[in-house]
């Protein structure tokens, strides 16, 4: 695939969509709605993680029964998808993707959003000719990304020793060292820079840094 190096697979929200504030938004208004006190920024970085119930039990004391679950969730996207016109990509991505591209290097797009609503998405945005595979969640499971990585890189063909995977959350990490593979993440998503850093794999505060240091892993 493409020249020998690194294989870069990409997340989507909150690394090459910079949709922070749409999830912000999106995450405070179902909490409105579902009388839960509303949160920061901050607090949601710190409080995030994967899977999503589990970032419900932190803030209530409790996981949610699957009937308060269904309605949460369909209550965030409800109101995500009403936001998520208002957002472009993050700075330089498109620009890094074209490059590597042209380069002869490859890379991959894996996303815990549905595959039904990411495909058409990654086309608006003008993207979708610089990765070889394109992968969104195909269920409606609430697991985190590491078996999703396995049927991925499967589906590439590609060994896990030349992959760097580039997401901004813990679970990125954990679905890279899963499959034998290195992963490098982003602060500009929906962890804090001192949540990532308790990972034990580098941060980055660029999009431009990632793909750098990405290439510098052994």
């Amino acid at each position: 695939m493409g020249k020998h190096g690194k294989h870069l697979v990409w997340d989507w929200n909150g690394t090459l969509l910079d949709d922070i504030g749409a999830v912000i938004g999106a995450t405070n208004a179902a909490f409105t709605e579902l009388g839960l006190a509303t949160i920061t920024l901050e607090q949601y970085r710190e409080l995030y993680t994967v899977p999503v119930p589990k970032f419900y039990e932190r803030l209530m004391g409790r996981l949610p029964t699957d009937e308060e679950w269904t309605v949460m969730d369909g209550a965030f996207h409800r109101h995500y998808w009403e936001r998520a016109e208002s957002c472009v990509l993050t700075a330089g991505a498109a620009e890094l993707l074209a490059a590597r591209q042209e380069s002869g290097f490859t890379q991959s797009l894996l996303s815990l959003a549905s595959h039904a609503d990411l495909i058409p998405l990654v086309r608006r945005y003008g993207i979708a000719e610089r990765f070889v595979r394109m992968d969104g969640r195909a269920d409606a499971s609430t697991d985190g990304k590491s078996g999703h990585m396995v049927r991925h890189l499967a589906a590439l063909a590609v060994s896990a020793e030349r992959v760097v995977v580039i997401g901004d959350a813990a679970d990125d990490a954990i679905a890279a060292a899963h499959v034998g593979a290195r992963a490098v993440l982003y602060t500009g998503g929906s962890h804090s820079r001192a949540s990532l850093e308790r990972v034990g794999v580098p941060v980055v505060d660029s999009l431009e840094e990632a793909v750098a240091v990405a290439e510098e892993l052994a």
